[in-house]
């Protein structure tokens, strides 16, 4: 799995979990404090986004942030070697934003 396939999959859940919400662009993006076009374009596969755009996004559609990366509508026992490469990006992504934080502290 690459990182496009990574950033469709974020794009398809986002717009997923916003639906079942019954949400449209611009009140995600009203409640999640950004703007509709980077909904938009997040949605769209068009674009990633900060960690602290995700934040705001999880937090606006109320779940935690694996569930924007899970596949849809199949089982991880299916797909184990894309699963540990989306666990990995995942991790990754983890990492990169504790240590941004951690800096903050020194």
């Amino acid at each position: 799995m690459d990182l496009l396939e990574i950033q469709n999959r974020l794009g398809e859940n986002i717009k997923r979990v916003r639906k079942s919400k019954k949400l449209t662009q611009f009140e995600l993006a009203e409640k999640a404090n950004v703007s509709e076009d980077t909904i938009k374009s997040l949605e769209q596969g068009r674009t990633w986004c900060s960690d602290r755009t995700l934040s705001q996004i999880t937090e606006a559609l109320e779940i935690d942030v694996v569930k924007l990366f899970m596949p849809i509508g199949t089982s991880f026992n299916h797909l184990k070697e894309n699963t540990e490469q989306l666990k990995s990006a995942i991790a990754d992504n983890i990492r990169e934003y504790i240590n941004g934080i951690l800096k903050d502290f020194e």
